[in-house]
């Protein structure tokens, strides 16, 4: 029997054309025989004809490219930039310097809900590249002002234990940036930037190009060996890595601390929007946590499935899909913290009426394209 191949239905929506944006790469995309679909308001690649369990086992052995140019980019520059974004997001940009990147969130500022999780690029001292998600690029504007430049450059992203090798046959300064690092570099005669950042669990580089050289680039690190790769298995991918996708463990109603990312928080630095809330929650304790599934058998678990323990709902599933590394189904979900539910406890899982034998585990279920957790 072959394992599930399935999409989360927010990558798999029905195309209209007439309010869509489109990647600089699509007619790469379409000569490649990608199927399209929606994502964030883009027309973007879920997979390609090798399907989505072969993207997803070349990105675990050997390398493979995305574009990812639906990313926003909200470019904020001159000497205020350092004190907008210390105050308006929840990292604390003091822990890097120029040339690094940085993970944090945009939060509501009632309740300490993640708006957003964002990379921020700190291109140069008075320059941040800050990369939204898709469809909240807008938002993260308004909030922190800057300029949107994001149809300006394609985003290809290249992963897996081979990317640099690869890469590093198109440019070699592109791939020895370090990881988090960004980098300047240039490509057919343009300036670029490479950053040593991923989705993926995979070491790779994400390279930020004009778009007047975004079809060369591309053509470039699939002609040296990288496998293109979609929507469907960069969320395979990110999910056996444990990694949050805004609109599932991230969003309304759904903090930092709740999400086990207490770590993107900088207590120490002055306020920032949405702390008075975070602090209240992090002195009470979170109501619910971020925990990982790991279920019997090849059936996955799907978003929004009931978790019980003895047929007590005591939590809900935030995201699940079939683990071609494990051979089973994994997911994350959100868990009542007065359920008492530990790592290693026995839990069920209700699709459709249907109840999947599972057992909580801590997050990555796989790491370096091994198994990280025990399977059965």
């Amino acid at each position: 029997m072959a394992p599930p191949e399935s999409t989360p239905a927010s990558i798999d929506a029905p195309l209209a054309d007439a309010v869509l944006r489109h990647s600089p790469l699509e007619a790469a995309h379409e000569a490649l025989g990608a199927k399209l679909v929606e994502f964030g308001g883009w027309r973007m690649p879920l997979a390609y004809p090798a399907g989505t369990l072969a993207e997803h086992r070349a990105c675990r052995q050997g390398a493979v490219a995305f574009d990812v140019s639906h990313l926003g980019t909200v470019r904020i520059t001159g000497r205020e930039g350092f004190e907008l974004l210390q105050r308006a997001l929840t990292n604390d940009l003091r822990k890097v310097e120029p040339g690094r990147a940085q993970y944090t969130h945009l939060l509501d500022p009632a309740d300490a809900s993640v708006l957003d999780d964002i990379i921020v690029w700190w291109v140069a001292d008075e320059r941040f590249d800050v990369m939204p998600n898709a469809s909240n690029t807008a938002r993260v504007r308004d909030a922190i002002g800057g300029v949107d430049v994001t149809a300006e450059r394609a985003v290809v992203a290249v992963q897996g234990p081979e990317a640099r090798q690869v890469l590093g046959a198109v440019s070699p300064a592109a791939a020895a940036v370090a990881r988090f690092g960004v980098a300047p570099f240039v490509f057919g005669g343009e300036e670029c930037l490479a950053a040593g950042t991923g989705y993926t669990g995979e070491d790779g580089v994400e390279c930020a190009v004009p778009v007047s050289v975004a079809t060369e680039l591309w053509e470039a690190v699939v002609g040296a060996g990288a496998e293109p790769a979609g929507l469907g298995a960069r969320d395979t991918l990110r999910l056996e890595a444990g990694l949050p996708l805004h609109g599932h463990e991230l969003g309304p109603g759904i903090t930092p601390l709740q999400a086990g990312l207490g770590w993107v928080v900088g207590w120490d630095k002055g306020p920032f929007r949405g702390r008075a809330p975070l602090e209240a929650e992090r002195d009470a304790g979170p109501a619910r946590r971020l925990r990982g599934i790991v279920v019997q058998g090849r059936q996955p678990p799907r978003d929004g499935a009931a978790v019980l323990v003895r047929d007590r709902g005591v939590g809900t599933v935030t995201s699940g899909n079939f683990s071609p590394v494990l051979g089973c189904g994994i997911a994350m979900a959100l868990i009542d913290a007065e359920a008492g539910v530990d790592d290693g406890a026995a839990v069920e899982v209700d699709v459709r009426g249907r109840r999947l034998v599972g057992r909580v585990v801590k997050p990555p279920f796989v790491r370096q394209g091994k198994p990280d957790v025990a399977v059965g």
